[in-house]
């Protein structure tokens, strides 16, 4: 034990401080507690000092003295016991007092008392008297204290309760009697509590007695057959006895005797403060007192002194307080941990200091510089692995850059490598960590190591380390297999990908991978890698396209849960832009969705699509050559072989470009065949709008010179002037005629406006037509289009053109409107003998009186009699029988009616020009439409608004 080493980690504190003047008496007994040291004297005085040592106050609490006090934590309530010196034949002078010391009563001018709560008789007749030898309060739940008294009898004497109240019990418990029946006095005592059991240990100078309080009656147990003197007991801060010996200091649990250290020497005084043991050794030989404060974790002497003789041991203020047998008080404070430190640093004690910060648990932070000054001092030693592993505990508090930089050396990389094993464990490291260790195992080529980090042994767990930098370094050292291992179970699907397509080209397997995925991360992956797939595998990766698309593919991937009917279909039109260079197997793509899908919400965009492939000319198919096998490859080392060989084939080289010049012909028609096909079946007649862009549809025809779609469009547009100028280009005459024949008949809907537009191209065509102009005009003539001076001035502008063409046509024409002459001569004649006849006829109504010559009456027959009316229409009425109405003729009223309806019909059509315009635009004569209002009188008396307001 003397081996321990000695070190100074505490100081003396006010040096020089005594008890008080004020207190003149011996101090028999002292107790620290609530920021003050209460001293109890021989004369039966208390006094209570404070932080420095001056009195505060002090009062008579005793006639005789005080022998034994203790000042409660919990509350500010001073126990004492003591002597008042007034013994009587009933009861002892011995008492015990409780003392509030909240509640000062003034006693004089000059002094104070606190006020006593309760006076307790501490020996009765059930409890017979005897020497107090030691003195133990312990505070339960408030007001209830236990108090033990020990006594010189081997009796202990427990008062439990509310003793301010008197509401206590009072018990006595016994040690057992030494072999020789003689009674030891009680020389210690010390509550342990566990929970709600409570347990009393009891010291003699033979024995080590526990009592179990909280069985009935209270069990004993003695644990042991030694003991130890007054004062040489305490209790630790684990509520083990403490008990002193001059071989050794012995700690005691429930079950008997624990560690034992064996420190020579009489112990005067055994104490505990704050995790250090206090003993106070007399020197056997010069007898000389020592004070020891011991650090039994770390097994050292934290501090070493001399001391004089020793009445009191007690601790306040976080100071160690020794009072002197002459009055004199030496504070000893423990030093900052600071201060500790940098005394075991100069020393090069760096495992003491560890030792020292743990066991005083102190921050990680501090405990984490220790060990990093540590490391350092290691490192400097050149002890790289001691050096690490102190490194290593200060993971999470020391910046890693800094050990790192140390162990960069390529000398030092397995210490690295374990430095950073470790960061990655508690989850610290940063991208830059993971990619420092990776490097580290590919340069060690340690692939157990590597398989452990990457593939966390059974392939659980969560992964520790960041992805991206893992697959990276993984990829570019090589180790492809463990960065799709990462990939694959961090859900990183594209690099997993990236890594089978790009650096291992493996592409089967991609499509097997893209094929187990939902349906979401499957499109993903696919519009990002869609490009190299469709490049090396195109028919497989066109039929997960439909799978994906068409969802049909396995439905448990397909969908999420039962609650969910589909998940989101992808759209084709997603996936275009993989095709970029393989238009022949996007053809196929969207050709298969159209025939498995029929009402895509894409349908529009997928049309315009397949149209500008259809129609296309210069559609070009770079995977042709992959449909066997390896056949373009072959072709080019075939043709490479020829040409070193020093000569070429002409003839063949020609009859293999005109076979191929033939096959892409013949692709083009099949896919313009494919692409009329596809504007009439998504525009029938039954559509009033196309399932495509027209406009786009109009431009890609023109573009591509494709007469079939752009007479179809112009025709279903009713652009029908446009598709007689396609034919007008192609100088199809025959084509151009059938095209009026179709387009221009008005009972189908026609516009008969087309064959004057033909015949005006045939006047200006410059050639003998005569034959398509006879046709042209039996149209005309049909459909009356045209007059025919328009007709001769049109065809006057054709010099090979004879009027032998139009003679026919003119002869029909000419009698045709001869007999229209006639018609029309007659038909005036008809109306001024009518129009004469009505002018005679208001002339005679005017001048002549009417004579009414009928006998009976035009409703009833009967004959008429008065009162009667007559009507200048000739009908005559008896008067009741027009009843209300006799300003009109029942007869003729109808008719009347019904001509004034007419006419107000007209006066309202006269103002509305919206219907005389239509009229006009729909008919084959506008003259016509134009004459028969005037006929009417619609427009001439059509009220012309005055002008300037006149």
């Amino acid at each position: 034990m003397y081996q321990w080493r000695k070190f100074e980690f505490f100081e003396e504190k006010a040096a020089g401080r005594g008890v008080p003047a004020e207190i003149a008496a011996r101090v028999s007994c002292c107790s620290g507690g609530r920021g003050r040291v209460a001293v109890g004297c021989d004369d039966g005085t208390v006094g209570l000092l404070d932080r420095g040592f001056r009195l505060s106050y002090g009062f008579q609490a005793y006639a005789s003295s005080v022998l034994f006090l203790q000042q409660l934590k919990q509350r500010n309530v001073l126990i004492t016991v003591g002597d008042d010196d007034q013994p009587s034949s009933q009861s002892s002078a011995i008492c015990l007092k409780v003392f509030d010391l909240d509640k000062v009563q003034e006693e004089g001018s000059s002094t104070t008392s606190p006020f006593c709560v309760q006076i307790l008789r501490i020996f009765t007749k059930q409890f017979p008297q005897a020497k107090i030898t030691s003195f133990v309060v312990l505070e339960e739940a408030p007001p209830i204290l236990l108090i033990a008294i020990g006594l010189d009898n081997g009796s202990i004497y427990c008062i439990k309760g509310d003793i301010a109240r008197e509401r206590i019990t009072r018990f006595m418990l016994q040690i057992e009697a030494a072999s020789d029946g003689t009674s030891s006095p009680i020389t210690g005592l010390g509550f342990r509590v566990e929970g709600q059991a409570h347990q009393l240990f009891a010291v003699t100078p033979s024995s080590v007695t526990l009592f179990s309080l909280h069985d009935h009656p209270p069990r004993r147990q003695t644990l042991d057959q030694i003991g130890c003197e007054t004062n040489a007991v305490a209790m630790s801060d684990r509520m083990d006895l403490i008990i002193g010996r001059p071989e050794a200091v012995y700690f005691y649990e429930v079950d008997g005797r624990g560690p034992c250290w064996a420190f020579d020497g009489e112990k005067k005084f055994v104490s505990w403060f704050r995790g250090y043991l206090l003993c106070i050794i007399e020197d056997q030989r010069s007898r000389r007192n020592t004070l020891n404060v011991y650090d039994l974790k770390n097994r050292l002497i934290a501090h070493s002194m001399p001391v004089g003789d020793v009445s009191h041991l007690v601790s306040e203020w976080g100071y160690i307080i020794l009072i002197m047998s002459d009055k004199k008080i030496l504070c000893i404070g423990e030093k900052d941990m600071e201060s500790k430190l940098d005394m075991l640093f100069k020393k090069n004690l760096y495992t003491v200091a560890i030792n020292l910060v743990q066991s005083q648990q102190a921050d990680p932070a501090s405990t984490a510089e220790v060990l990093r000054k540590y490391g350092d001092h290691l490192y400097g030693k050149q002890e790289y692995d001691e050096a690490m592993s102190q490194y290593i505990h200060t993971i999470g508090h020391l910046e890693p850059s800094y050990v790192i930089q140390k162990f960069l050396d390529a000398k030092r990389i397995y210490n690295l490598t374990n430095y950073l094993e470790k960061l990655h464990d508690r989850g610290l490291a940063s991208k830059d960590h993971t990619t420092l260790l990776l490097n580290c195992y590919t340069k060690l080529k340690d692939v157990e190591k590597l398989n452990h980090f990457i593939k966390d042994e059974d392939g659980v767990g969560e992964i520790k380390f960041d992805v991206e930098t893992a697959i990276r370094v993984c990829r570019a050292a090589g180790y492809h297999e463990h960065a799709m291992f990462v990939a694959k179970k961090a859900g990183r699907h594209e690099l997993y990908l990236k890594i089978l397509l790009e650096d291992l080209g493996r592409y089967d397997e991609a499509l097997q991978y893209i094929s187990s995925l939902e349906a979401n991360q499957a499109g993903l992956t696919v519009k990002e890698y869609g490009k190299i797939l469709v490049e090396h595998r195109p028919a497989e990766t066109v039929e997960i396209l439909l799978r994906l698309c068409t969802d049909s593919g396995d439905p448990m991937t397909r969908r999420g849960s039962n609650s969910m009917h589909l998940l989101m279909i992808p759209s084709p039109m997603d996936f275009v832009n993989i095709f970029v260079h393989s238009p022949k197997y996007l053809m196929e793509f969207l050709e298969n969705y159209t025939k498995a899908v029929k009402d895509s919400p894409a349908q529009t965009e997928i049309h315009n699509t397949l149209l500008e492939l259809y129609i296309s000319k210069d559609l070009s198919f770079p995977s042709m050559s992959q449909e066997n096998g390896f056949e373009e490859h072959n072709i080019k080392e075939r043709k490479g072989k020829e040409v070193a060989n020093g000569y070429k084939s002409g003839r063949r080289e020609k009859g293999n470009l005109g076979k191929e010049d033939m096959n892409i012909a013949k692709d083009i028609v099949d896919r313009q065949r494919k692409g009329l096909a596809l504007l009439k079946s998504a525009w029938t007649s039954e559509m009033e709008d196309p399932l495509y862009d027209v406009d786009l549809a109009l431009i890609i025809c023109n573009a591509n010179a494709f007469k079939d779609g752009l007479l179809f469009l112009y025709e279903k547009l009713k652009l029908y002037k446009e598709v007689i100028s396609c034919y007008k280009q192609a100088h199809d005459h025959e084509g151009l005629i059938a095209c009026c024949k179709k387009l221009g008949d008005s009972s189908q809907g026609g516009d008969p406006s087309l064959w004057g537009d033909l015949l005006k191209y045939f006047s200006e065509l410059g050639e003998d037509c005569s034959k398509e102009v006879k046709e042209v005009l039996t149209y005309i003539e049909k459909e009356d289009v045209l007059p025919p001076i328009v007709v001769l001035e049109t065809l006057s502008k054709n010099p090979c053109l004879t009027l032998s063409v139009v003679k026919d046509y003119i002869a029909r024409k000419l009698e045709q409107e001869s007999k229209l002459i006639e018609e029309d001569r007659r038909s005036i004649d008809k109306y001024q003998d009518e129009t004469e006849l009505m002018k005679r006829e208001i002339e005679d109504l005017k001048t002549n009186a009417k004579v009414f010559q009928l006998s009976k009456c035009t409703a009833c027959t009967f004959t008429l009699d008065l009162p009667a009316v007559h009507f200048m229409c000739m009908h005559s009425f008896h008067l009741r029988c027009l009843g209300d109405n006799e300003k009109e003729c029942p007869e003729c009223a109808p008719e009347y009616r019904s001509v004034m309806e007419a006419k107000q019909k007209l006066e309202h059509n006269a103002r509305d020009h919206d219907l005389f315009f239509r009229q006009l635009r729909g008919s084959k004569d506008g003259f016509s439409v134009i004459a028969d209002y005037f006929s009417k009188g619609i427009v001439s008396k059509t009220a012309i608004p005055p002008e300037n307001g006149r």
